[in-house]
């Protein structure tokens, strides 16, 4: 097995930012609510008639420019989302034409806030194995078309973005790279957290439109306490697999979903909030795309440099949750 590593990331936000005043004209609420609850301040916000594939290949563009490759190297694309661009096809195709990448293979993953950390293990397997040389694991969410402006327990949350990571196999005696992960899914939370309808279950029907349906659902106190406790276990128990500690981790890259749940898992391994990113209070949760767009935010301020021992974790819907250990490098 060869060692995959992280060799290049882009990352891409749309320019319309949607603050929390705006929100108070929109629902009731206002700045010291939300800031208090979730640690959000403002999140970027789509325009009109720019899709998940949009913001997609802006961030493959700027990962691969600084890689120094072109897309026709790419051997596959995973696109982690829960807004593709429309049911089938995949995002990942969308994307893969628009980047010229011909001879890319590619899917869609769906594991919601989870979704960036199972690509990037794909990747490093697919690395691993010695069958790929490169892989784009993008994380995609163009949240603000499924969520309801007029739940305030909800649109105050997420935004749209996107984040790539390029992943390629370490150089011989390279101190870099993949070093385990543990996944995990819990379906019963799935009532927790969910887009009721739109599905084979409850297709589109003029009651599922009027009922509002088609809209982020959430149960805020079971989504939390889920969030907390698995965050942490699942951190746990992979530094303790590999032999690691909360004191051997340089950062914790976690998703970025609410503050209260990131210090509390922070405080839970132990670690001190120098050795957290919080980047949220400019995003809000982009869902897939939060791990990516903290890791960029970590190297543009020197907080994650070549040979830090990285530790990525999410918790989303489904319910899934993961932890991904890597060496920067």
């Amino acid at each position: 097995m060869r060692r995959a590593r992280i060799s290049s990331l882009g990352c891409y936000v749309p320019p319309g930012v949607l603050t929390n005043d705006d929100l108070s004209k929109m629902v009731e609420t206002n700045d010291r609510w939300i800031v208090e609850r979730t640690g959000i301040r403002e999140r970027h916000i789509a325009e009109a008639g720019m899709a998940t594939s949009d913001m997609a290949v802006k961030a493959a563009q700027v990962a691969l420019e600084r890689r120094g490759i072109g897309a026709g190297e790419i051997d596959a694309i995973i696109v982690s989302t829960v807004t593709p661009d429309m049911q089938f096809p995949a995002t990942a195709c969308l994307v893969q034409d628009r980047l010229g990448a011909a001879k890319a293979w590619g899917f869609d993953l769906s594991a919601a806030c989870s979704g960036f950390l199972y690509g990037l293990t794909t990747a490093a397997h697919l690395v691993g194995g010695g069958t790929h040389r490169y892989v784009l694991v993008i994380g995609a969410d163009t949240m603000s078309r499924i969520i309801d402006y007029q739940d305030r327990g909800t649109c105050v949350l997420f935004g749209d973005g996107a984040g790539v990571f390029l992943v390629e196999a370490a150089d011989d005696g390279e101190d870099a790279g993949y070093i385990g992960h543990l996944n995990q899914i819990d379906g019963s939370g799935a009532p927790y957290l969910c887009m009721p309808a739109g599905g084979s279950r409850r297709p589109a029907s003029a009651e599922t439109v009027a009922n509002r349906l088609h809209y982020v659902k959430q149960e805020g106190n079971q989504v939390f306490k889920f969030a907390v406790r698995k965050m942490q276990e699942v951190s746990e128990e992979l530094l303790a697999r590999h032999g690691f500690s909360g004191s051997d981790v340089k950062l914790l890259i976690p998703h970025q979903a609410n503050r209260r749940i990131i210090t509390a898992t922070a405080e839970r391994l132990g670690l001190a909030p120098e050795q957290v990113i919080i980047n949220l209070d400019k995003y809000g949760n982009t869902t897939a795309a939060t791990i990516p767009l903290a890791t960029r935010d970590a190297v543009c301020t020197g907080k994650l440099n070549k040979g830090d021992l990285v530790l990525f974790a999410a918790v989303g819907a489904g319910y899934t949750a993961g932890a991904v250990l890597w060496r920067w490098g």
